[in-house]
């Protein structure tokens, strides 16, 4: 069953990230040679009539994509110059590479509203229940190594960051501001802080779409922070997980529940939208940043140089994902 969850979860993921491409390509009269989900070998294929696209499934559940004509600035032959995405207005290419993302940030906050609807809304503020040491039952933790603390996903992460070292927390007690210094306990060989947050959970409609912005907008402050702290060397690439991580989460969370699925779906959802925004080669985000600076300088920068760069910057990211790859299995090993 997880085999089948997780290739469920990826291909709604891909295919709704594709499917914003090719809506927005279909939209603006782009010619689409293929729209799949899945790479390598193709297993299943057809066409509808009257339209050119060929729509498929190929063999193995992690890619997928919407070939369009021009998206390399290439010329076919075979294609009516003005189908071309190179030769469609500014205003068309943004909202056709944008669309997969919007599209990716769309289901997540959907399949959020729903985690909402059956588990409620839970309070998301650090506030102490269990304590010990100079910590008191009520306190709200503002600050931890004088980083503010927005809520308890921000809390959870700089937790993670600072895993098995001295915390320097700042609370609010009775409106004032108390600093303290926790220390890890090891019990069952792990680490904790010997501490626990009160847990506080609103039900109704409208509490569900609360969840779902909140904890939307925290995931995405979650996801700068650690690429932050990525770039500047607090956490490695090895905490970073592929597929086989992704396989092994989708395991686990399956044998807390469905409604888990459906929370991991979105968050997944969530990271393809936010990765992919991201203004690197290669990316949708790297696509953009050329169209915002073709608006800047009024004119495209060269087709061969851009091209170039997102060829380069594909290489990277396969490099990476070999490395990712590696460190899963690994992990798998070991856990084994």
């Amino acid at each position: 069953m997880t085999l089948i969850y997780f290739i469920i979860i990826l291909s709604v993921t891909i295919f709704i990230h594709e499917l914003g491409h090719f809506i927005f390509a279909k939209r603006a009269g782009i010619y689409v040679y293929e729209f799949c989900i899945g790479m390598g070998p193709r297993i299943f294929k057809f066409k509808r009539k009257n339209d050119e696209t060929e729509y498929g499934i190929r063999l193995f559940p992690i890619g997928g994509f919407c070939s369009m004509a021009g998206e390399s600035n290439e010329v076919d032959p075979n294609v009516e110059s003005s189908k071309l995405l190179q030769n469609k207005t500014w205003l068309d290419r943004f909202l056709t590479i944008i669309a997969g993302v919007t599209f990716n940030f769309l289901l997540a906050l959907i399949l959020l509203f729903i985690f909402g609807l059956i588990n409620g809304n839970p309070m998301n503020k650090p506030v102490i229940n269990k304590y010990s040491g100079e910590l008191h039952e009520n306190d709200l933790i503002i600050k931890v190594d004088n980083k503010k603390v927005a809520n308890t996903d921000m809390f959870l992460i700089l937790y993670q960051v600072n895993y098995g070292k001295t915390l320097n927390l700042t609370v609010l007690r009775d409106s004032n501001e108390v600093n303290i210094k926790i220390d890890p306990k090891i019990e069952d060989d792990d680490y904790n802080y010997g501490i626990t947050l009160k847990q506080e959970t609103k039900y109704g409609f409208i509490e569900a779409i609360k969840y779902s912005l909140s904890k939307f907008a925290s995931l995405v402050t979650q996801l700068f922070v650690t690429i932050f702290y990525l770039f500047t060397g607090k956490l490695s690439l090895t905490n970073l997980s592929g597929p086989i991580g992704i396989y092994n989460a989708v395991g686990q969370y399956s044998k807390m529940g469905f409604d888990q699925l459906i929370f991991l779906t979105g968050y997944l959802s969530l990271n393809v939208g936010f990765m992919n925004l991201l203004p690197l080669p290669a990316f949708d985000g790297g696509r953009l940043l050329f169209l915002i600076l073709e608006k800047i300088f009024r004119r495209k920068l060269d087709s061969k140089i851009e091209n170039t760069i997102h060829s380069i910057g594909f290489l990277l990211l396969m490099i990476l994902m070999l490395y990712i790859t590696y460190n899963d299995i690994l992990r798998f090993i070991i856990k084994s």
